[in-house]
């Protein structure tokens, strides 16, 4: 099969190998997927320029859409055929889904509605599971005002929708006025430019002073200075999936306090049992009401893996990057 891999950390232009590698066979409780289009997330480029290696090469991506081609014992034939996507494809093994097949748990390979195509698939793994998690841990949204941090980004464009649909007032912070029409778009009530607005400022002034109900997190490096700035209601929440530094920033504790605030911090790769099957079930009644809005801001031919994984750690796509495999 024809993939993309890596047998040291770097720089994407020196370390990226495309070539020929053995198609995978599947063991018992398995399934072998074909790819047709493969996710690129921030993560993977990180992991590629700095997370030691599990193995002596290591095929990138975790999240991908193609077809189940081949079952192992165990795994009910019917299912051959069937339209996928995947989630921790390479979160705990060597080979992700970079590459025209890769070889899963059946239970990593879920059902993808009829109505949903591979690019919006290869988008669920990470952003799609990510935001909705986020969401969740905020709680009952109806009529409360939700902060979005980077809602034009991949996790936090799904974030804001799925706050939306829940009820919620959503306000998102932005780096540019192409990015805040993108976040308004799907429904994200004001935005924030934190590069030329105080943040913390703005959320006082758009929520008569009480600040946001929740926030949804993908830097607490600095969310804690919004927390402490007063950004955060009483008995507020803030969802964080990621820091883009990771010292230990320090807490508000009498801010915390006094106002009774919550932290919900999670990692998508190791929810629960039970938290990873309620949110597969959830995530798919969504994809299959047709109600979320896929923003693919940039595809790429295998070929030009070195060129994907450049644009998502430079920050030069709004939306998911895709890798067209076939």
């Amino acid at each position: 099969m024809k993939a993309a891999w890596y047998e040291k950390n770097g720089e994407a232009r020196e370390v990226l190998v495309l070539g020929e590698m053995p198609t995978p066979e599947v063991g018992a409780g398995e399934v072998r997927v074909k790819i047709s289009v493969s996710g690129v997330n921030p993560s993977d480029v990180k992991s590629r320029r700095g997370r030691a290696l599990t193995a002596p090469r290591i095929i990138p991506h975790s999240d991908a859409g193609g077809v189940i081609d081949a079952v192992g014992a165990g795994v009910s034939a019917s299912r051959i055929g069937q339209r996928v996507w995947t989630w921790n494809g390479q979160f705990g093994r060597p080979f992700g889904t970079c590459a025209q097949y890769i070889v899963l748990p059946e239970a990593q390979a879920v059902a993808l509605p009829d109505n949903t195509s591979f690019d919006a698939a290869a988008c669920m793994g990470i952003p799609g599971l990510t935001a909705f998690e986020a969401v969740r841990r905020c709680g009952d949204l109806t009529g409360k005002t939700v902060l979005v941090i980077a809602a034009a980004a991949a996790v936090g464009h799904y974030a804001a929708q799925m706050a939306v649909l829940k009820g919620a007032r959503v306000i998102g912070t932005v780096s540019s006025d192409v990015k805040a029409a993108h976040a308004r778009a799907v429904g994200v009530a004001e935005t924030i430019n934190y590069k030329t607005e105080n943040v913390a400022e703005r959320v006082k002034a758009l929520t008569g002073g009480r600040g946001v109900d929740a926030i949804i997190d993908m830097d607490f490096s600095t969310t804690t200075d919004l927390v402490r700035q007063g950004a955060l209601a009483p008995h507020g929440t803030v969802a964080c999936y990621g820091s883009n530094e990771y010292t230990d920033p320090l807490i508000p504790f009498r801010v915390c306090l006094f106002n009774t605030l919550s932290f919900q911090f999670f990692l998508v790769y190791d929810l629960t049992p039970s938290e990873r099957t309620f949110a597969l079930k959830e995530l798919n009644a969504l994809l299959a009401s047709g109600k979320l809005v896929h923003a693919i801001g940039a595809r790429y031919p295998l070929s030009d893996i070195v060129a994907a994984h450049e644009a998502v750690e430079q920050g030069k796509v709004m939306g998911n990057a895709v890798i067209d495999i076939v």
